[in-house]
């Protein structure tokens, strides 16, 4: 059931059948010289319209935006605070509850750790506010990159590389424009740098050019299946 195309009746009806909720979020960030900005939104949403054909559940519009603070010079990266996002979860959360949505989902297509702490501390704040829901928050790259280890030939692969160009040959693949390079990251241990740019030039980490169709299909199986998984052991959580 995919919010932004139901009516009224639609989600009321929809209520009767799930008191579940999956909402994406993403980000507006480089992803090297071959992958859109919207890479990190589109992963999200796509596992979650995968998802809705396999179950009944709510999947809420993606955000387009999250904390983006390793890419922050990289020309079109647009991030938003950590407490804009924070103050996001818990009003989203929060109204949805009012609607009637008891379990919810926070699947990020977004991989910053700074992002994802913030999602997690939204959530634990959420689960002392209302004592009758469930809640997860996991990352979408970390369940590509986990469950489907097998698949996956790059050592370190991470942002633009082997697995989110795989997903989105698969998924998305008149957005993909070229191969992409190979490139690691080289930033200082433990050193704050403002120049991020200068130690991370092509936004990519990891291998783009081991990517394929197939195996962002395999990928993506993957993950949806994953999801369905923890989806199943959630509701049974607060039942």
């Amino acid at each position: 059931m995919i919010l932004e195309e139901m009516t009224m009746p639609e989600f009321e009806e929809g209520l009767k059948k799930t008191r579940t909720v999956y909402i994406p979020f993403g980000a507006t960030e480089e992803h090297g010289s071959h992958l859109p900005l919207s890479t990190d939104t589109l992963m999200a949403a796509e596992v979650g319209r995968k998802l809705a054909l396999r179950r009944p559940i709510f999947i809420a519009p993606a955000i387009p935006y999250g904390v983006c603070r390793s890419t922050s010079c990289h020309p079109g990266t647009v991030s938003i605070t950590t407490a804009t996002l924070r103050s996001l979860v818990i009003d989203l959360v929060t109204d949805f509850y009012r609607q009637g949505l008891r379990t919810f989902i926070l699947l990020t297509g977004h991989a910053g750790g700074t992002h994802g702490a913030v999602l997690i501390d939204a959530g634990e704040e959420l689960l002392q506010r209302f004592p009758d829901i469930g809640i997860a928050v996991l990352t979408e790259y970390h369940l590509a990159s986990r469950e489907g280890r097998a698949i996956i030939e790059t050592p370190d692969d991470s942002h633009a590389g082997e697995i989110e160009t795989s997903r989105l040959l698969h998924s998305h693949p008149h957005l993909v424009k070229g191969e992409g390079q190979k490139e690691y990251p080289n930033f200082p241990a433990g050193i704050l740098v403002r120049d991020k740019r200068r130690y991370w030039p092509g936004g990519v980490w990891g291998d783009p050019t081991r990517a394929s169709a197939e195996k962002g299909a395999r990928l993506e199986e993957i993950v949806v299946s994953a999801l369905e998984r923890l989806v199943d052991e959630l509701e049974k959580e607060i039942t």
